[in-house]
């Protein structure tokens, strides 16, 4: 099998996220519809999440037949060319919902070696953070990098909290303790977008777990290409693992404070 195009493919990837970014823009100017729950009370998805994961999942199919699929909203495809596209068609639609403008449209191409290019689309904010593997990663096609903070005391910190209550018990746990020790904490309400803010060093570091594989995949490898180090955080009462984030000088203290074996 010949390896993928990576432009192609990231060209896709942005042509999509873009795409869904201006319906999910005119669904965020009027009321809301068809909200539903999913895993808890407050986990909330509408028309607007279903709607632009369709239109996403409609565009790569046309374009790349054979490639997988997999989205937050429940939109799965088996590969046969050994590509798999991972969506979040809306990160962050309590924010959306409450009228917030943190929110966000998260793809990824992978292979077997996991991510190969990655967009995370700021329609709110007309920016598209963009990487590919190996190849560095963007902002509206000018080079990004993470900070260069090396003391935990003056850094500012993402974060994220799961829609369960036991834990985010857990997570209340971490943030008491992480709270005395960096300069603060922010909580966006896009893990997506907290991932690219780390990776243009508008966030000095970043955890959270729980996080599923369409909240990681594109932010991730976007962190990754502008110097981040990206780990596993420890799963919290068997739910997914999550993510810490920071650049190399920062990132083990950083582990070393939010993991939660270190309480």
């Amino acid at each position: 099998m010949s390896p993928p195009d990576e432009r192609e493919l990231l060209d896709i990837a942005v042509e999509a996220a873009r795409r869904a970014g201006a319906v999910l823009t005119d669904y965020f100017r009027r009321p809301a519809s068809g909200i539903d729950t999913k895993s808890t009370a407050t986990d909330l998805v509408s028309d607007a999440d279903r709607d632009s994961e369709e239109l996403i999942r409609t565009l790569v199919a046309n374009r790349r037949p054979d490639d997988g699929f997999v989205g937050e909203e429940g939109g799965r495809a088996a590969s046969g060319s050994g590509i798999r596209w991972v969506v979040d068609p809306l990160d962050g639609t309590v924010n959306f919902l409450f009228g917030r403008a943190e929110w966000s449209v998260s793809i990824a191409a992978e292979d077997h070696d996991g991510a190969i290019v990655g967009v995370v689309h700021d329609p709110n904010g007309d920016e598209t953070f963009t990487a590919v593997r190996g190849q560095g990663a963007w902002l509206d096609g000018r080079p990004i990098r993470v900070s260069a903070c090396d003391d935990l005391t003056r850094a500012l910190v993402g974060t994220g909290f799961a829609y369960d209550a036991e834990v985010r018990r857990v997570q209340a746990e971490v943030v008491a303790r992480v709270l005395p020790r960096v300069r603060d904490i922010r909580r966006a309400g896009s893990a997506a977008l907290d991932l690219v803010a780390l990776a243009c060093g508008r966030l000095d570091g970043f955890y959270e777990a729980t996080m599923e594989t369409w909240d990681r995949s594109a932010g991730v490898l976007i962190a990754i290409e502008a110097g981040a180090v990206v780990t596993d955080m420890e799963q919290v009462l068997g739910h997914s693992p999550g993510v810490i984030g920071a650049n190399p000088q920062l990132h083990p203290a950083l582990s070393a404070l939010v993991e939660p074996s270190s309480g």
